[in-house]
């Protein structure tokens, strides 16, 4: 008997959303590629970030994503990287997910082995994180990334804090450090505000991520959407199962009535899990008893 292939998946994070050449050079290192499946990639100009979604087995995948961020250490020069998002790298986050016979085990091995050889053969300081940290206190991105690309080398300093898990002690000169580590899927959803006061969709991230007394499983952040004179709640639910996506969606929507701003639309960052549009769904209809097998495409799938 045959063993049963395993799935991994990975979004790595590229400070570069606007150059759209330099942006098709590194997803470059995911095509063509056996073993590994490109599913999508995504730019934005004013965020200055690309994020992409690839598939595939353990070994293979582990050498595509090297070769992207080796790709992304030549091509950008954070010395020149300006966006809303926050960032300390060129590849600035990369997670692994597991998908498909793998455990979280095994996504925090796989991570580990790709950091090793980010940090030896790259030369590119390297923080693990989520899952993958080796210590509590670089478990949440946000603490890594204090400070971003202009304050990490003096964050470096404090080396009884934050050495890097692999690689050299300082940034690297133009590509800065990056964040490699395992989690489970989650939903990177923004929602967006008819203002451009970027004080109030700051006000209302506050709100409704969980460090400010908000959902439990919601990180968020205002942005600035310069090009459309708006802004917007940016946000990633780590677990939709226990923090949905209409959830999230309607607390936005009961703060921003407190400053008088409508909410004017929203978006999917990446791939999600399709249960999480379906519990949409659910909600919003007030679907009954409904089932995911009621989709006709999963029991096309499964026959």
């Amino acid at each position: 008997m045959s063993e049963k292939k395993q799935i991994m998946e990975c979004v790595p994070n590229f400070s570069e959303g606007r150059r759209l050449d330099i942006v098709e050079k590194i997803v470059d290192a995911f095509r063509g590629v056996e073993g590994v499946r490109l599913l999508d990639y995504s730019s934005d100009k004013d965020h200055n970030r690309s994020v992409v979604t690839v598939v595939g087995e353990p070994i293979p995948l582990r050498i595509a994503v090297v070769e992207a961020i080796k790709r992304a250490r030549d091509l950008i020069d954070m010395n020149q990287h300006q966006g809303q998002h926050p960032r300390m790298g060129a590849a600035d986050v990369v997670p692994f997910i597991p998908i498909k016979n793998v455990t979280i085990e095994d996504a925090v091995a796989l991570s580990r082995s790709v950091a090793k050889t980010v940090g030896e053969d790259l030369s590119v300081p390297v923080y693990l994180y989520e899952k993958a940290a080796s210590s509590p206190h670089r478990e949440n991105l946000a603490d890594v990334r204090k400070g971003q690309y202009e304050g990490l080398a003096e964050k470096m300093t404090d080396g009884a804090r934050w050495t890097p898990d692999f690689g050299p002690s300082t940034p690297h000169k133009t590509f800065g450090a990056v964040a490699i580590g395992a989690r489970m899927p989650l939903c990177a959803y923004n929602v967006n505000l008819a203002t451009d006061n970027l004080e109030i969709a700051t006000a209302i991230a506050k709100k409704v991520r969980y460090l400010g007394g908000g959902l439990r499983y919601c990180k968020a952040m205002g942005v600035e959407l310069q090009d459309r004179k708006q802004t917007q709640v940016s946000m990633n639910l780590t677990d939709f199962t226990k923090t949905s996506i209409y959830s999230a969606f309607e607390m936005v929507k009961m703060e921003a009535a407190r400053y008088g701003v409508a909410v004017v639309g929203s978006e999917v960052i990446g791939l999600i899990p399709q249960q999480a549009l379906l519990d949409c769904a659910e909600y919003y209809l007030g679907i009954e008893n409904f089932s995911i097998d009621q989709v006709i495409e999963n029991r096309i799938a499964e026959d």
